[in-house]
């Protein structure tokens, strides 16, 4: 794991959670080069022995990267790849392309690279800043067993990993898991409301909302058994739960359907930004 250099263009939350990771995991900060605009950020994985520089063409002629990671905003991507690609046409052996970029495809990276380019696509979640993110996985034919090996361990610093077999796949791991710790968040913000309804303070309601689902999901993390195992498990026939969950598992109005039709929204705009 740690005789790669690695590449990072960007270094935002995504890509410094990355970052963390991988330095967290043993990664010697020498062999990790930051291509960064903000001086601050630089100076920051400088003081941690990080290579850092502003544009691609700084980085040292010295550092031939077995990866590269692309971490940049969807809509800096133009701006980004050319000079990019400008720099890694100096290398002798391509290296890995790597991009967590939401909603671009392979295609992208191949006409900015070329059609041999390796290009592995990821979809990460925010949990992976404090590394408990998990990513979907996809690469072109183009990438090497090794190069899977290597781009799974890097996904592997910030959570787990699963891979796909079709990069359309992507659009239901965007809306499942890329942008599901919104709904996570949105559910507790909507229990601590009906807490409220009830007469608790705004205070107390959000603290019992918060602990209630951060810790029911350490729980099922840490358990062998299935989701719904355990939600049988808090389940009293004729309780109190049952009374809530005849509510919230009606096939009408209840969380599946509503679920559903949420995941299908947001896969339906996943493949409107792909165009």
């Amino acid at each position: 794991m740690t005789t790669s250099n690695l590449l990072l263009l960007g270094c935002g939350k995504m890509g410094g959670a990355l970052l963390h990771g991988w330095l967290a995991e043993g990664w010697p900060p020498s062999q990790v080069c930051v291509v960064e605009a903000f001086e601050e950020t630089r100076e920051t994985w400088i003081a941690r022995g990080v290579i850092a520089v502003a544009t691609p063409a700084e980085v040292p002629e010295t550092f031939e990267p077995d990866a590269v990671l692309v971490a940049v905003k969807p809509q800096g991507l133009a701006a980004a790849l050319p000079p990019l690609a400008a720099r890694l046409a100096e290398l002798e052996i391509p290296p890995l392309l790597v991009s967590i970029v939401a909603g671009k495809p392979v295609a992208a990276f191949e006409a900015a690279f070329g059609a041999e380019a390796a290009v592995l696509r990821v979809m990460p979640n925010t949990p992976a800043a404090v590394g408990r993110g998990i990513s979907g996985l996809y690469a072109n034919a183009n990438v090497s067993d090794e190069q899977k090996e290597l781009g799974e361990q890097l996904m592997a610093a910030v959570g787990e990993t699963v891979w796909l077999a079709d990069e359309d796949l992507m659009h239901a791991v965007t809306a499942l898991s890329g942008s599901g710790p919104a709904y996570v968040f949105h559910l507790v913000e909507a229990m601590a409301k009906g807490g409220e309804a009830l007469g608790l303070d705004a205070e107390t309601a959000m603290r019992l909302a918060r602990a209630t689902v951060s810790g029911s999901g350490e729980l099922m993390n840490q358990s062998p058994e299935t989701a719904a195992t355990l939600r049988v498990n808090v389940t009293s026939p004729g309780g109190t739960t049952a009374a809530a969950l005849a509510v919230l598992m009606d096939a009408d109005k209840g969380f599946p359907p509503l679920l559903t039709e949420a995941l299908a929204a947001a896969a339906r705009r996943s493949r409107e930004l792909a165009g």
